[in-house]
């Protein structure tokens, strides 16, 4: 198992989830992230700072205004948005974060590190991960 399958693995096994970057656009992939984590019954929280509501649930501006601490955090952002998330969830308490293809930027990666941050970045997409977990668990989520 590498490296970042094991990170994958401790992402996928959290009790909650945030999604940075959550739309209410179909075509945009914070939509699409947000939407598969409801569709595996999992905790996940929409963070947008433009919209209040996404896909029926309160929307939160920052990852630190959640209710609830989470320690995998999804992010679907432009890659200059992504370097200011990264501050946040740190002081959100968040463990790991998955910057997704197109959102991660050298600064960001390493900006995560220095705050001790676990960061899957440059690689697969949270979407083919969460379709894996469910084939495993035989259609029924990734846990």
């Amino acid at each position: 198992m590498t490296e970042t399958d094991k990170l994958i693995a401790d992402f996928l096994a959290a009790p909650r989830f945030a999604v940075v970057g959550a739309s209410n656009d179909p075509a945009k992939y914070g939509a699409q992230v947000f939407a598969a984590y409801r569709a595996r019954g999992l905790e996940v929280y929409p963070v947008n700072p433009k919209q209040p509501v996404v896909q029926g649930e309160r929307a939160y501006a920052a990852l630190v205004d959640l209710p609830a601490e989470v320690h995998s955090v999804s992010i679907v952002t432009p890659p200059a948005a992504t370097e200011l998330v990264v501050d946040d969830a740190a002081r959100a308490g968040a463990r790991i974060l998955w910057m997704q293809p197109g959102s991660e930027s050298h600064r960001a990666v390493a900006r995560a590190a220095e705050l001790g941050l676990a960061a899957i970045h440059g690689g697969p997409c949270v979407l083919v991960a969460l379709d894996s977990a469910r084939a495993r668990a035989g259609g029924r989520g990734a846990q």
